[in-house]
């Protein structure tokens, strides 16, 4: 591939964005590439991962949160 090209949406490693959520919204599941993976909260924690394990990564994935136990309204 020529390092110019633009990569096609049928190359694996096309990226498509999944949500359009603040960033703060997510969760990200960092995958090795050895097929472990670890959940982390916030998008500083996969920049250190990326910067001490990097060459170790397969991919992260971004991973909305649930929200948990919220309620509306009075009881």
């Amino acid at each position: 591939m020529n390092p110019m090209e633009t990569i096609k949406p049928d190359d694996p490693q096309y990226f498509e964005q999944t949500s359009y959520d603040d960033y703060d919204r997510h969760q990200y599941k960092v995958v090795s590439k050895g097929g472990e993976s670890v959940v982390v909260d916030d998008y500083m924690a996969v920049q250190e991962i990326w910067w001490n394990r990097g060459r170790f990564i397969s991919h992260v994935e971004v991973l909305d949160r649930k929200i948990q136990n919220e309620t509306k309204g009075f009881k």
